[in-house]
């Protein structure tokens, strides 16, 4: 794990040092709401409908015990009582108060964490796959990468003013566990054919009112290459991107007026550029980024098997079935703790749950936690010998729901109950839908499907990407909720279908259930998912399903 130099501290304190004076200014009337809000944005702090909120950057989701121990003190101190876990890796804390905040993030920067960077339109915080540097189908551990572009972009004196914000995501395994094709720039590690690393790039996704995949701009871009290449693309966009329209100022709407085969080559051209006067950072600097993420000192001592008695505890089965993945080394397995319990808020944790991972993480864990951009924490290195143990003391803290990856592990993001921007609900859709499948007992019959929801156009649920999206919208005053089907996030990105006219608040339950019984009557084999069966047969089916009342009624 990456730890600060003396330049991020000194940098870091310094930034809390100055939002203290602007936060003072604000308070005794110096500074106006309208002069402070692009103060308070560069520091991670929004208003929202009843408080501030403070978003805290997780850079490429991990943490450590020490940090996770500090969010909770945070949580109790000066919000209440917990933290909101979000799709950007990141963690909001919804009501502390304007005073309190330059103390919060003096106590941040106490365990070398920050809020710089997580709003404005500059490069904001950089995600990376949760399973990083553990999963079985991994390259190379793509954090050093991601900390590397932590550094270039932080404060970076070009890309402070872009046209928009601006969001970059890295995997290093080929199944895409980081959304990376719906990133303003998105990297997946690759090899080429003589085995060297690289990058595939790709520029222009994004989801928001025009949800867009990205374009390819490199197949593979050697190592050594990306901050130039990565520059030359922030040079396209900050030159050419709209400045006249906040909804057309993404890069996505850059490539899809310009045309790809445009777009690359002016890339390319200012890449050339570039590469003429770019410095490379110094070899000890890199040597130091791969030496922070260098493996834990794993113990393959214990058995690689659970007991009979643990297999035959149907409970933990059933959460070794959803939540453990395969491991690199044998000997361990991936634990992903889902902070979807039926009827609970999607990635919600009070302070005692965050104790209660920090301690697993120190004592079973190798001292790690990653926040997922599902909304859940990983555990990524747990000897499955430990791993009775670990799920016996989650579900005694309420963390140990087995359904990761299933319907109620959804997606959601604040909604109307904390958004000033939001124009409906997302939360309590997602506790009605949770709770009314688990009244069906359906949920494992259903097998995997990515249920994701947002309140707004701007879509921080992710719903275009949802195997089943709902997007909240206000329809002369009243909440409406569209619905699409066969959106993909992985590797095999797809933006999802919108089924027709949205659903008032009474109907949606019983649309989402008849898309649902009309997957279970189509499929071909129990091991045909959602995604798969839509992708064979279409949408027709469902949307017949859905406006079965509206279809009838016409032909009468």
């Amino acid at each position: 794990m990456y730890a600060y130099s003396e330049f991020d501290e000194t940098f870091v304190r310094n930034r809390v040092a100055q939002f203290r004076s602007q936060v003072e200014r604000r308070i005794d009337g110096s500074l106006t709401e309208d002069e402070f809000k692009p103060l308070r944005l560069m520091n991670g702090l929004y208003l929202q409908l009843h408080a501030y909120m403070l978003r805290v950057a997780v850079p490429y989701g991990t943490l450590n015990s020490r940090q996770m121990n500090q969010l909770a003190y945070i949580a109790d101190k000066w919000d209440k009582g917990y933290g909101h876990f979000t799709t950007r890796q990141n963690i909001q804390f919804n009501w502390p108060k304007l005073r309190d905040v330059p103390e919060i993030l003096e106590a941040l920067a106490d365990v070398q964490m920050h809020a710089i960077q997580t709003s404005g339109n500059c490069i904001r915080n950089v995600t990376a796959d949760h399973f990083s540097g553990a999963a079985a189908d991994e390259i190379e551990d793509p954090r050093p990468t991601a900390e590397l572009l932590r550094q270039w972009s932080t404060d970076h004196p070009e890309f402070q003013f872009l046209p928009r914000k601006f969001k970059i995501a890295i995997t290093g395994a080929p199944n895409d566990r980081a959304v990376t094709k719906a990133h303003d720039i998105g990297l997946r590690m690759v090899r080429n054919e003589s085995g060297d690393p690289g990058y595939e790039v790709i520029v222009g996704g994004g989801l928001g009112r025009t949800p867009m995949v990205g374009k390819t701009m490199r197949e593979f871009l050697p190592k050594a290459d990306l901050l130039p290449y990565l520059e030359a693309i922030l040079r396209v966009y900050n030159l050419n991107g709209r400045r006249d329209n906040k909804y057309k100022a993404r890069i996505k709407i850059l490539v899809h007026e310009t045309g790809t085969d445009e777009i690359r080559a002016l890339i390319e051209e200012a890449f050339i550029e570039q590469k003429k006067f770019f410095q490379a950072p110094p070899a000890a600097l890199i040597e130091g980024l791969e030496a922070a993420f260098a493996p834990p000192l794993f113990d393959n001592t214990q058995s690689l098997a659970f007991d009979h008695a643990q297999i035959e505890n149907a409970a933990f089965r059933s959460f070794v079935e959803t939540n453990v993945a395969e491991h690199k080394n044998p000997a361990y397995g991936i634990i992903s703790v889902s902070l979807k319990p039926v009827g609970g808020t999607p990635g919600d944790a009070t302070s005692d749950q965050m104790r209660v991972l920090a301690e697993l993480a120190l004592k079973y864990g190798h001292d790690e936690l990653r926040v997922s951009h599902e909304q859940n924490i990983i555990l990524p290195h747990v000897r499955k010998a430990d791993i009775p143990a670990v799920y016996a003391a989650l579900k005694e803290a309420g963390l140990g729901t087995a359904n990761i990856g299933l319907l109620s592990d959804i997606i959601a993001c604040p909604g109307m109950d904390y958004c000033a921007l939001a124009t409906a609900r997302s939360i309590p859709i997602a506790q009605e839908i949770a709770v009314r499948f688990d009244e069906l007992k359906l949920e494992r019959e259903i097998g995997p499907l990515k249920i994701k929801i947002s309140g707004c156009i701007n879509a921080c649920g992710h719903h275009h990407v949802g195997h089943i999206g709902i997007l909240g919208l206000d329809k002369a005053g009243v909440e409406n909720y569209q619905i699409t089907l066969g959106g993909d996030g992985t590797e095999t990105a797809t933006i999802g279908e919108r089924t027709g006219p949205g659903f008032a608040v009474e109907d949606l339950i019983p649309a989402i259930e008849a898309i649902i019984q009309t997957y279970l009557d189509i499929r071909e084999a129990a091991d045909e998912t959602f995604l798969q069966a839509y992708r064979r047969v279409g949408a027709a089916p469902f949307k017949a399903a859905i406006y079965k009342d509206e279809t009838n009624a016409r032909a009468a």
